[in-house]
This record gives C-alpha cells, structure tokens and sequence, in this order.
C-alpha cells in the first residue's frame, strides 16, 4: 500500500487521499529500508523551502511514541481520517534537515547520531524553522494539526518540549512477544545488502543498534552489567527485547514526569475497544468529536492472534517478564 492507505480510507473521506500522498511523497523522506529513495533530493529542498516562510507557532502538535512493530503506524493512519488532523509517518527527513544529529539509522546522514538530543541543541532559530515546516505543511495539506509518528523520540522528550511546549504524546505499547517477534521477523524478511552494507531494522550496518547498547545500555540499572554480552549479540529476537525493554521503560518515566503532555495507549485496547480507546486520546489531544474517524476504526481495527512465547535469553528474561507485568501482560 503506499502510503499505507488502501480503498476503504479513501471511501470513507476521499479529501484525506490528497493530504495522505503529500505527506507521504513530499515531507516524510524515503529511508534507507524502503523503496524510492531516489525522491529525497526534492523532498529536502522543499523542506529547505519551508524552513524560509514565517509560519506561527504550531499549536499542540500530537506525536506517537513508543517501539515500531506496536501499532504506531496503525494508530496514525486512523487518527489522520479526523477532519481537523494531517499524518506524517516517521518523517526523519524533516527532523533532519533541521537538526542533522538526529539520524539513527543512517538515511541521510552517516555521520554522529545519539538518540539523547540536547534540549539545548533545539536554539531559538531551528526552533522557528520547524514550525515554519510544519506550518507550511499544515497550509499545503490544508488541515489544523500535526500528528508526527516518530517513536525515537521517546527518548527525546526534554528537547521534544522545548520545541513544543505544548506537545501532546501518545505513548502506544503492545504485548512484548508480538512487538519483538514482529520486528525480528521485518529484518529477516526485509532485511536486504545494499553496495555493501546491510540494510534492515537497525539501519545500515546496525548503526541504531550500535547507537542503542553504547547510549542507552548502560544507564539501565537491569542491562549495564552485561554490556559486554549485549554488545555482542546477533540474534535479532535478542536485540529486539534489548530495545523493547529500553524503550518500554523510557516511556513509562516520561509519563511519570510529563502526565499531562502524555498518554499511554494499549494496544489491545485500540483494536478491541475502539471507539473508546479512541474517544480518550480525541479528549486528551483536544480534538472534536468525528464520526468519520470511529467508523473508519470499527472497520479497519480487529484484534490479532498474540504470538507464542519462545525461550529468553537468561540475561533478558528478569526485565522482560518484570515490564510485561508491569503493563498488565
């Protein structure tokens, strides 16, 4: 599907075909990972455009945090069908070309990334010229919101605030087998060699993974005394939990610290509730009632079979089955 939308979102409010392809085809960028990468050079020089016009402050920006593989995508899609909202999935070409650090995965740029970003780093004029992007996308795809699906940047949040004081956040989570097994089985199947490099889940030659066990390992009180273990793992099942669990506990704190700029969203709560689950986050997003956006949930939305566990790594399993507790699996 490009763009991941198929008939049924155009049938439902054909208006947002047009919003859905530009984003998809003029701000978003094409990773590493996918296909017609040869679209980047016009997608940054629109950006570069962008960057010039004075645009307002963007008010209350939603964005979509968590792990990939935990319906993040999903979520956007059906969140883009309100009136009032337009849907950027995991436009890093936009982060990028505002703040070059930013580049896990090595799509633009194989230069430093960290996943930490310095709120710092956000000074006062890259911070006017990201509203200016998003302002002009707001104005070229003639909608009122921005939801951005970028789960890395959970552990941005500090520096995310400082751009956008009043950033909504919806902080999606899914049982940990299915999450993890998913994004071990994309690298397997999508996973492909590129002049050279490997180019899959963790980017080109395991550049986020690198990034992942040098950064983050070793600040998690369950990991850091198996560094050395971790760094040396190729088992994508194994590496999938490490950033699961990092990623799951990030998210956890931020909610604790920022209660009021984000909400969780349980998976399995989305796809068999719902209209409720999504009645909550329109509440908390301050988003207007919209009909169209509940049927076109109640239609696409079913819950899937959960996924068999399988055996943990030893150094894995204390955190792991202690998080999926804590998150009510």
């Amino acid at each position: 599907m490009i763009g991941q939308i198929n008939k049924e979102y155009i049938q439902k409010r054909p208006t947002k075909f047009f919003s859905r392809m530009v984003s998809y085809a003029l701000f978003e960028g094409r990773p590493v990972t996918t296909p017609g990468q040869w679209i980047n050079p016009l997608v940054f020089k629109i950006l570069n455009f962008a960057q010039q016009r004075n645009s307002n402050q963007i008010k209350e920006p939603v964005f979509i945090l968590g792990t990939g593989r935990s319906g993040t995508t999903i979520l956007g899609i059906v969140l883009s069908m309100h009136q009032d909202i337009a849907f950027l999935n995991e436009p890093k070409a936009l982060w990028h070309s505002v703040f070059p650090d930013e580049d896990l995965i090595g799509s633009y740029s194989r230069s430093n990334a960290s996943y930490y970003l310095d709120p710092a780093y956000a000074t006062p004029e890259r911070i006017q010229r990201i509203h200016n992007i998003y302002g002009f996308y707001l104005y070229t795809v003639m909608s009122k919101r921005v939801v951005d699906k970028y789960p890395e940047l959970i552990f941005r949040i500090d520096f995310l605030k400082r751009i956008f004081p009043d950033f909504k956040a919806l902080f999606i989570y899914r049982n940990g087998w299915d999450t993890c097994l998913s994004s071990a089985n994309w690298s397997e199947v999508k996973g492909e060699q590129v002049k050279g490099e490997t180019h899959d889940w963790w980017g080109v030659n395991n550049r986020k993974w690198h990034l992942l066990v040098d950064e983050l390992v070793p600040q998690d009180e369950d990991l850091k005394m198996h560094y050395n273990e971790i760094k040396a793992f190729t088992n994508q099942v194994d590496m999938s939990i490490v950033e699961w669990i990092i990623s799951m506990k990030k998210g956890l704190e931020v909610m604790a610290k920022y209660p009021q700029h984000i909400m969780p969203v349980r998976y399995e709560d989305l796809v068999s509730q719902p209209v409720n689950t999504l009645d909550t986050i329109r509440s908390f997003c301050h988003l207007q009632p919209d009909a169209a956006l509940n049927a076109y949930a109640l239609q696409t939305l079913k819950p899937v079979p959960a996924k068999k566990p399988i055996a943990l790594n030893p150094i894995l399993e204390k955190p792991f089955l202690a998080l999926m507790q804590q998150l009510n699996y």
